[in-house]
C-alpha cells in the first residue's frame, strides 16, 4: 500500500489523496460505531431516536452520556459500548496518523543523493 524505502517520496497530490482516503475510512468507522450505539440504545432503553443520537454522540466524543440508562440491560450495554468507543478512538487515530508517520519516516530514510 505504501511505497518502500527504495522508492522516491510520494508526490504531494497523491499524498493528499491518500490522506483523504484514510480520513474517509476513519469517518466510516466512527459512523458504524455511532450506528451500533444508537440502535443498541434504542433497543434497550425507552428513549427517542434524537435523544439516543445525542447520547451516543456525546459518548463517542468522550464527554459522557446525556441521559443515563434506566434499565440493567442498558447499563451493561453502555459499559461494553464504552470499551468499544475507546478502541474506536485508538483505531481511528491510527488510521489518520499512519500516512503522516510513514511520510515522515520515509523522508528521513531517503538518501542524500536523491
Amino acid at each position: 500500500m505504501y511505497e518502500s524505502k527504495d522508492e522516491p517520496l510520494l508526490h504531494a497530490r497523491h499524498f493528499t489523496l491518500r490522506m483523504l482516503k484514510h480520513l474517509g475510512l476513519a469517518m466510516a468507522v466512527v459512523a458504524m460505531a455511532l450506528a451500533i450505539g444508537v440502535f443498541g440504545h434504542l433497543w434497550l432503553e425507552p428513549i427517542h431516536w434524537h435523544d439516543a443520537f445525542l447520547n451516543i454522540s456525546l459518548i463517542l466524543a468522550g464527554i459522557g452520556p446525556f441521559v443515563l440508562p434506566a434499565t440493567a440491560a442498558g447499563k451493561i450495554f453502555f459499559a461494553f459500548y464504552s470499551i468499544l468507543v475507546g478502541l474506536v478512538f485508538v483505531g481511528t487515530l491510527g488510521l489518520v496518523l499512519a500516512p503522516l508517520a510513514h511520510r515522515l519516516i520515509h523522508k528521513f530514510h531517503l538518501s542524500d543523493e536523491d
